[in-house]
């Protein structure tokens, strides 16, 4: 049995836990550079407001209505994830981190009442961290995440759903459309009406072969789940990426150079961090920018470049960014936007040497180890490149963001007692 756990409406119940008399009116989180909506409290959806719309376009209903607004406040988010996370590791040994807000655990064995389990575990995340989450349980991982979606609409849940015994999913599978599936949107959505497939129910009816053929293998994997075989276990270490990304928008649209490369080394360097975190090395990098595409006369320019020889380097990696938005840079332009990509990485327990080339030495290797742990230690950038720059006129956009409570010691939350 495999339980899945999601927070409700997660960066927007993480800006509610410092701010308690938030709870039970309306907010909305924003996206990079306050663009759009990207998050929204239960409050907030019943006022009609939807996902992904331009924030400038409803900013006047946002505040005729006293929807509290707040930009995005990553560090916070993520701090609350793991947290949360720290938690349910208590509740399982064998766990699977999905994604920032949502968990899954193996439940198989248990010696509890699955549903009173479901219970306690959403009763000890409200008191310990005060986050709604709600429970789904299911003998797949599949199944579990249809539980969940259950539990978050069905009033009579109270948060937690179990589906232990085949009448209990075909019930619910009859009563949703196939887009609630994991793993099914809308285009695939569309190519299985042609099969008269409209609820969950036809899907998991469906004759698996004829699909495997008109379709692909994972859909048959899929139906297979709805049915309560298992074929997707835990991943409890999440496999490392081939590619690595960090690209933003600036706060202001940039036309000089100078402040276009202090960006692209932030990019690189983070980039680089997160190279190291999987103890990956990197063989050739990426270097992209573009002008606003809603203009005319729209720009977009990028290069790959070859690294000497694999390595993790922020200062390597960065000086070849440098040296690729040097190249594809054109005066006059006025850029929005710049990214930079990590391509061919791979492991670097198994890099192949160059005959002719040493590699990454080990001072550099030492060197790289001390910046991290330093910054992991006195917080982000503690130590930096001299390339990204100190005042940072280009970043983006954060007119509503609120303190790092949790990650910042300036930003404690102070109680006064009267």
């Amino acid at each position: 049995m495999f339980a899945l756990v999601d927070c409700n409406s997660c960066y927007a119940s993480c800006e509610q836990i410092f701010r308690p008399e938030l709870r039970g009116k309306p907010v909305v989180v924003l996206s990079n550079n306050d663009g759009c909506i990207v998050a929204r409290s239960k409050e907030a959806k019943l006022l009609g407001i939807d996902d992904l719309q331009p924030f400038f376009k409803i900013e006047p209903i946002l505040k005729q209505h006293n929807v509290a607004i707040f930009s995005s406040n990553y560090a916070l988010y993520g701090d609350i994830s793991h947290r949360v996370m720290t938690t349910l590791k208590t509740f399982s040994p064998e766990v699977e981190v999905y994604s920032i807000d949502e968990m899954f655990l193996n439940v198989a064995g248990m010696p509890w009442n699955l549903k009173e389990y479901g219970q306690q575990i959403k009763q000890t995340l409200w008191q310990d961290i005060r986050m709604p989450v709600c429970v789904g349980v299911g003998p797949s991982k599949t199944l579990s995440k249809l539980a969940n979606r259950a539990a978050k609409s069905i009033t009579q849940c109270n948060g937690v759903c179990v589906l232990d015994q085949p009448h209990k999913w075909q019930w619910l599978q009859k009563r949703m459309p196939v887009t609630q599936v994991w793993g099914v949107g809308k285009r695939l959505a569309k190519r299985l009406q042609r099969f008269n497939i409209d609820t969950v129910y036809d899907l998991a009816q469906a004759n698996t072969k004829v699909l495997r053929r008109e379709v692909n293998v994972n859909l048959e994997r899929t139906i297979n789940e709805l049915n309560g075989i298992a074929c997707y276990p835990l991943e409890e270490q999440p496999s490392a990426k081939k590619q690595i990304y960090c690209t933003r928008s600036f706060g202001e649209k940039l036309s000089e150079l100078s402040l276009i490369k202090q960006a692209v080394a932030v990019y690189a360097s983070r980039a680089s961090q997160k190279l190291r975190a999987q103890k990956s090395v990197v063989q050739s990098i990426q270097v992209f920018m573009h002008t606003s595409p809603h203009q005319d006369n729209y720009v977009s320019r990028s290069v790959v470049c070859q690294l000497p020889y694999p390595t993790n380097d922020s200062r390597e990696i960065v000086a070849l960014a440098l040296q690729g938005v040097a190249a594809i840079y054109q005066p006059g332009n006025r850029y929005i936007k710049a990214g930079v990509g990590l391509l061919d990485v791979c492991d670097r327990r198994f890099n192949q040497f160059d005959l002719f080339n040493t590699g990454q030495s080990a001072h550099s290797e030492k060197l790289m180890q001390l910046l991290d742990k330093t910054n992991a230690r006195h917080g982000r950038n503690a130590v930096f490149l001299g390339a990204e720059g100190v005042a940072q006129k280009w970043a983006m956009r954060q007119q509503y963001k609120s303190p790092a409570y949790t990650t910042r010691w300036g930003d404690l939350p102070v109680i006064t007692m009267r």
